[in-house]
């Protein structure tokens, strides 16, 4: 139920050191562990005089830490204790570093949100955020993030919820001239590969390993295959031809893309492309390699520029 008028606090109870009557003295110190300290009115306080508790305002008074009763007390006057109660009911404010970790139970928190008076225009109030230490480069795997499950607070390790951004870019391309077989079967291209090297590109994250024009993947993942390649072909309607073969196996391999140039009947120069989507489980026996056909022409390759190559990028988790 709702409080009408102003609601109670709740207090902090503390028995204040013990006092020593002078004779002929009505006002005393009133301290805790040595340290002064100030009711918030004689009615906060309980006094005990001779064995009588004495009543507030007629009997004693306060002013700051200063206890004042109504007249000089004797020798042999007791001041038997002295209690303030605070804001009736206050708990007071905990000290900073007195409450545990033990001292708060499991699922305490259920939910957390920030009310919209803490929260100014541009930026989080100061009060929230003061005093806390900057993250100045990316989590480690270990630290840990709160995050609301079905409304309950759990922790969660920044491994599980990092990603979303490109991990792994790749290219490679022909260092040299590959010719043609001369005849309408493939032929994989077993040789002249290399890893893109000149203008500023670099390979972002582990990259794809290669051997003997077999292509592995570093991690799991779906991978986006594009490919471009130049072609020279002679006359007699000849074409030139290119497989991307994938395998799931390590084995048997299957044609996920293909492309044609063909010539006319003078001398061409055609280009081809297409790509691949693939969804790498298993790196052991997910690969790729690539496999041409034609006559009488070949695909350009070149050490300082890529005439014929391919770009391979993870674009997500498998």
């Amino acid at each position: 139920m709702a409080y009408i008028g102003k609601e109670p606090i709740v207090g902090n109870f503390q028995k204040c050191d013990a006092i020593t009557v002078v004779n002929g003295q009505a006002a005393y110190t009133l301290q805790v562990s040595s340290t002064n300290v100030v009711p918030e009115s004689a009615n906060h306080m309980l006094v005990s005089l001779n064995g009588i508790l004495q009543a507030p305002v007629t009997s004693f008074t306060v002013s700051g830490s200063t206890l004042t009763f109504a007249s000089n007390l004797a020798t042999g006057d007791v001041i038997d204790f002295v209690i303030l109660l605070g804001n009736v009911l206050d708990l007071g404010t905990v000290s900073d570093g007195t409450i545990s970790t033990a001292k708060i139970v499991a699922d305490a928190v259920t939910e957390a949100k920030i009310a919209d008076d803490a929260v100014e225009s541009e930026h989080l109030n100061n009060n929230i955020i003061s005093g806390q230490t900057a993250l100045g480069a990316e989590p480690a795997d270990t630290d840990e993030f709160l995050v609301s499950d079905a409304g309950t607070i759990k922790r969660v390790d920044y491994s599980y919820i990092k990603g979303g951004g490109i991990t792994e870019v790749d290219q490679w391309r022909l260092s040299a001239n590959v010719s043609s077989t001369g005849s309408s079967s493939f032929a994989y291209i077993t040789s002249n590969w290399e890893r893109v090297d000149t203008d500023s590109f670099q390979v972002t994250g582990t990259g794809l390993s290669e051997s003997s024009g077999v292509f592995s993947f570093p991690s799991t993942g779906k991978y986006l295959i594009t490919f471009h390649m130049n072609s020279v072909t002679g006359g007699d309607n000849q074409a030139a031809r290119i497989n991307l073969d994938i395998t799931t196996d390590n084995s048997s391999y299957s044609t996920a893309a293909h492309a044609t140039s063909e010539s006319g009947s003078a001398t061409y120069a055609g280009t081809m492309s297409g790509q691949h989507f693939f969804d790498v489980t298993n790196t052991t026996n997910d690969k790729f390699k690539f496999a041409e056909s034609g006559g009488g022409g070949n695909l350009t390759g070149d050490t300082s520029l890529t005439r014929s190559g391919f770009t391979c990028i993870r674009l997500g988790d498998t």
